[in-house]
Parts: C-alpha cells; structure tokens; sequence
C-alpha cells in the first residue's frame, strides 16, 4: 500500500509540474483556432508564431 502512495505522489508532482505547460499550449492552440475562424491563413501565422516563441523560450532555457 506504501508503493501505491509513492506512486500517487510522484504522478501528482509530475502533473503539477507539466500543468502550466499544458494550459499555455492549450491556450495557443485556442487562439491560433479562433484566428484560422476569421481568416484562415492567419491561423497557420499564429499557431506557426507560437511554435516560434515556444522554441525559441526552450533553446533560452537550456542554454542553447
């Protein structure tokens, strides 16, 4: 019962860590589907912008 405990702590701590990012990709996807709503190459522009910011924030974070 002690391992399942173990396991359920560090599942929650690894959901909690990935929350953040998964709300921001959700978030961008969002915005990207509602710009492809009003024209629908701006959706490509927008969603293609935030893969930009997304790689160019992780490259940052690493020290690339």
């Amino acid at each position: 019962m002690n391992h399942v405990k173990a396991v359920l702590k560090r599942a929650t701590a690894a959901a909690a860590d990935l929350t953040p990012d998964a709300l921001l990709l959700i978030g961008a996807g969002l915005v990207a589907y509602g710009a492809h709503m009003i024209y629908s190459p701006s959706g490509f522009i927008v969603g293609g912008s935030f893969f930009l910011y997304a790689g160019w924030s992780a490259a940052r974070r690493t020290g690339v």
